[in-house]
């Protein structure tokens, strides 16, 4: 199946690990010219060098996504190498959880400005020349803790806004040929959960619980991202996908 992605230029922020690694070696496969944008640059090369082995065409970029003129000049340096962004994955994020009454106002914030501004910073910074181009897609990564976890207030408040940042951005530029929407992971595979030393109880747990029974696999969430970044998607907007093996 043909996803129109072949010579896109995507830009996925926190691509240099977990869902957002996934989501760049499979933006590559159908293609695209692919941004991975981290701050750790590492980890962004070791992607990078991943894509170039098969055959794909990447790029690794160090970035501050909460940093406005870091933000820009990533941007700017992945017009100039790759060409203008026509799909936007945010992804970049990262938790910190624990009650509420020992949440310092760092632990609050730095939750909430790499999840929300971020994805406010790199859309800004891209619209103007999806608008001119008359074509875009952007991917907003929410969660399923969007519905709220305890010990998550960050977490859970930064991807709830997210929902809402999708839906506000899905109204102002439809007329613009640019779809926003949001995928919502539930419990996925990641070295971020499979390090957690209570991961054997959460793997136990999901088993059991959830109506697909088994955690899921970046892959899957992967694949919800690719579509919704592809011309397939072009008359979905405003949407959040959950990929949560039916888990609420």
């Amino acid at each position: 199946m043909d996803f129109g992605l072949k010579d896109q230029v995507v830009m996925v922020t926190g691509g240099g690990s977990g869902i957002g690694a996934e989501a760049a070696r499979s933006f590559a496969a159908q293609g695209a010219k692919v941004a991975i944008v981290d701050r750790n640059l590492a980890g962004a090369n070791a992607v990078r060098e991943e894509i170039a082995a098969t055959g794909g065409l990447a790029a690794a970029y160090e970035t501050n996504v909460t940093d406005e003129v870091s933000v820009q000049e990533t941007v700017d340096a992945i017009q100039r190498d790759l060409g203008p962004v026509s799909v936007l994955v945010n992804n970049a994020g990262f938790t910190r959880d624990m009650k509420i009454v020992r949440m310092s106002l760092a632990d609050w914030s730095s939750v909430v400005d790499v999840i929300l501004k971020g994805a406010f910073l790199c859309s800004r910074a891209v619209i103007p020349a999806m608008v001119e181009a008359g074509y875009g897609r952007i991917v907003n990564i929410s969660s399923r803790a969007h519905l709220g976890n305890p010990g998550q207030a960050n977490y859970s408040s930064a991807k709830a806004g997210i929902i809402g940042f999708t839906r506000a951005l899905s109204l102002e530029y439809g007329k613009n040929n640019i779809t926003v929407n949001a995928v919502a992971p539930g419990i996925i595979n990641t070295a971020a959960v499979t390090n957690l030393p209570h991961y054997g109880k959460i793997k136990e747990a999901a088993e059991k619980t959830t109506p697909i029974p088994r955690i899921g696999e970046p892959e899957d969430v992967a694949n919800a991202i690719v579509f919704l970044g592809s011309r397939l998607s072009s008359y979905i907007t405003g949407e959040t996908l959950h990929v949560t093996g039916g888990r609420y």
